[in-house]
């Protein structure tokens, strides 16, 4: 066999591979989520909580078929099922080089979009809505106090209604009696802001993502030029059947 035909081959196999594998961990997640439902069942009473789960289902039906086209055309260099496999890596590399420009741009917003939207969530704290269990998770994960730092704590309506203090979750230990969130107590409070961390946590993860698109994109790249090749070799001989073991 060619060289140029094997290895070609050997990318878009190996792309359905990637079909089938990405198919198989959305299934997964989809069966997971509609597992956790049936776990807390009497806690969440709305069906339509299922529908991105059932969503996710369907998408990885639709990528092991996108797989098994692709590794079909590959082994009978069928032109037709070729065409439309380089038409489905296309569409899929245009929507990645979309996702990462837009993971580039959004990559220097997200301090100032957090600087609003924390500002917001922080001033409506009061120990028992959804604002609070949000930042209550926030400074316990990051281990930090306040937007800034602890400081930020004294801008608040909470800080001034409770004998300034901060909230508890600014503690170092949040099961400790001895921390009573006072601003004296700088030994058990966790002093440091959440903003910087959130910020450095969002922008560690976009990039991490950022990797893994190109990498995808990458692979779809050659995806198609491998398609390219195989088509224009076939269209050179007689046969147009070239088995890849042959």
């Amino acid at each position: 066999m060619d060289c140029g035909i094997f290895t070609s081959k050997s990318v878009l196999l190996f792309l359905s591979l990637v079909f089938w594998a990405a198919g198989a961990a959305l299934a997964y997640v989809g069966a997971y989520v509609i597992k956790s439902y049936d776990n807390f069942e009497h806690f969440v009473q709305d069906k339509y909580t299922l529908i991105p789960a059932a969503i996710i289902i369907g998408v990885s039906v639709v990528m092991f078929i996108f797989g098994l086209v692709g590794c079909c055309a590959t082994l009978r260099e069928s032109k037709v099922g070729l065409s439309f496999f380089f038409l489905i890596i296309m569409l899929i590399f245009a929507a990645e080089v979309a996702a990462l420009v837009f993971s580039f741009i959004y990559q220097g917003k997200i301090k100032e979009d957090l600087g609003r939207s924390m500002n917001d969530v922080f001033m409506k704290y009061d120990g028992q809505d959804a604002e609070t269990k949000a930042v209550d998770y926030l400074q316990t994960q990051l281990q930090c106090c306040g937007i800034r730092n602890y400081t930020s704590w004294s801008n608040t309506t909470w800080f001034s209604s409770h004998n300034n203090t901060v909230p508890l979750t600014c503690c170092k230990n949040t099961t400790s009696t001895q921390c009573t969130g006072r601003l004296d107590q700088l030994d058990l409070l966790n002093t440091e802001g959440c903003e910087d961390k959130l910020v450095n946590l969002l922008q560690g993860v976009l990039g991490y993502a950022m990797l893994v698109i190109l990498g995808f994109a990458i692979i779809k790249f050659f995806g198609m030029l491998s398609v390219c090749v195989i088509t224009c070799q076939t269209g050179n001989r007689r046969s147009g059947y070239q088995p890849l073991y042959a």
